[in-house]
């Protein structure tokens, strides 16, 4: 394991993670304050993962024929630039452009650091880094919003967008001088062509049980983030600073505890982790629509982020395993195309519950998909242990280069 590189993975994704997070809880408020409506306030969000979702599936396999070092820097450096379009917007369309560009930079840089991150992890031990490596990505988002609210109310908008222009910028910096160069060898059957991720739903049921249950999760994610605030004011009269705080408890603690569920991965068996990990997160959905106090609603929620963080470096070891016969590109962009059509269609399918039936459904229409998900990966992955389920080509073999 290299892990240097792995360090400045980590870093590098961080950065860009954090400056994600700084600016993703003003932006309903400055696009409000240009004049957005409902609608285009609905397409200034859903742009990011629109081109993210259409960038994802062919960046993956790409990157397993030419190799990650371009593709990351490309990621990182049009992250950055795009920062600028914040700045410069006037009016809604800008901001909807600006979120269209980051959506398909983050298509490339999220799911090829992760694909760089199995070509380095030791087979075995892929729970372990990965762990470490889901701490940082969702760290960086968690820790993002602590720093951004209070640098708009200090010093305005603008000066957010510029800490998160430079934050990212050394993401850039640092990809740049310090990732190495990875080089592809050829082996097996031939490389990957650009159609693979969707081959891959078709021959192997390990991929189709992980995608059914990455995109569960992710709906319920989706609507999560976006009707629990909604539920805390409305219906509990909590205040907007104790919400962020119970969302910053949450997601902190889902990062905080990433590298020890990541070790347990290592060492247990990985498909029964996952599924002990959605029954909990089920479990916290259903609980939710509830009476409490702020203190019994934080202590709820601060489960909720432990229960997320149970099935996910399982879940990432499982891609892991099944990149090494199919292309770790290839696989980590199914992950990524996965959970970008879950947090696409998450908050679009709450709201209808929440205007037909209201707000507490959302939460039982959650846990619901989240067992129908699980079950599918259950059924899906049932040969796991026998070594079928999965793909027996072997990949390219990707290197970095010391």
């Amino acid at each position: 394991m290299n892990t240097r590189v792995f360090a400045v993975l980590l870093l590098c994704v961080f950065c860009s993670l954090l400056g994600v997070g700084i600016v993703s809880p003003l932006l309903p408020l400055y696009a409000e304050a240009m004049g957005a409506s409902g609608v285009l306030l609905g397409m200034i969000f859903s742009s990011f993962t629109i081109t993210r979702a259409v960038v994802i599936p062919f960046i993956g396999p790409l990157s397993d024929r030419r190799g990650r070092k371009l593709f990351l820097l490309i990621g990182f450096g049009g992250f950055t630039i795009a920062t600028l379009g914040y700045i410069l917007a006037v009016t809604p369309l800008h901001l909807i452009l600006t979120r269209a560009v980051q959506g398909a930079t983050a298509g490339m840089m999220l799911p090829i650091a992760r694909a760089f991150i199995g070509d380095l992890c030791p087979r075995g031990e892929e729970g372990r880094w990965q762990g470490m490596a889901n701490a940082a990505f969702f760290g960086g988002f968690a820790v993002g919003p602590l720093i951004g609210g209070p640098i708009a109310e200090l010093y305005g908008y603008n000066a957010a967008f510029y800490v998160m222009g430079g934050i990212c910028s050394l993401s850039f910096l640092l990809a740049l001088r310090f990732l190495p160069e990875s080089r592809v060898r050829q082996a097996g059957s031939g490389q990957p062509s650009l159609t693979e991720p969707f081959r891959l739903l078709h021959s192997s049921s390990m991929f189709r049980g992980l995608s059914s249950y990455r995109t569960g999760l992710a709906l319920a994610r989706g609507c999560l983030m976006t009707f629990l605030p909604l539920f805390a004011a409305s219906s509990l009269k909590i205040g907007v600073g104790l919400i962020g705080i119970m969302l910053a408890v949450h997601n902190l603690l889902r990062a905080a505890v990433q590298p020890y569920f990541g070790g347990l991965a290592d060492r247990l068996n990985r498909r029964t982790l996952v599924v002990v990990g959605a029954i909990a997160h089920i479990v916290f959905f259903v609980l939710i629509p509830r009476e409490y106090s702020y203190w019994q609603l934080l202590t709820l929620v601060a489960f909720g982020g432990i229960a997320a963080a149970i099935a996910m470096p399982a879940m990432t070891a499982l891609y892991t395993e099944q990149g090494r016969a199919s292309g770790m590109g290839t696989a980590m962009s199914m992950e990524m195309l996965a959970m970008a059509v879950g947090m696409g269609i998450g908050p679009i399918a709450g709201g209808i519950v929440a205007d037909a039936l209201n707000l507490p459904a959302v939460f039982y229409f959650s846990a619901a998909v989240q067992v129908i998900s699980i079950a599918l990966f259950f059924m899906f992955s049932k040969d796991y242990r026998t070594g079928t389920g999965t793909i027996h080509r072997k990949a390219p073999d990707i290197q970095p280069d010391d």
